[in-house]
């Protein structure tokens, strides 16, 4: 089946997947949070991870990051 004149088929419209590897996005938001990072590193992960787990993994450590200052306070007072 061809597609109408002036559109691509279906399956070359779509968007090409993102498949980055948890360890990968978990690497990527700790370092953005220390705040080096390469910009070679960068374009790799922008191209490769999904922007939603990204957002996920960084709700997460920002998270972990603040309960473990409130317990580090507690400890020392």
């Amino acid at each position: 089946m061809n597609a109408p004149r002036g559109q691509q088929p279906a399956s070359a419209s779509k968007p090409h997947e993102r498949r980055g590897s948890l360890l990968r996005t978990v690497r990527a938001v700790a370092w953005s949070l220390i705040g080096l990072r390469k910009g070679s590193e960068y374009q790799q992960d922008v191209e490769k991870l999904n922007p939603l787990h990204i957002i996920a993994v960084g709700l997460a450590a920002v998270f972990l990051l603040v309960i473990g200052l409130i317990g580090l306070v507690n400890w020392i007072v």
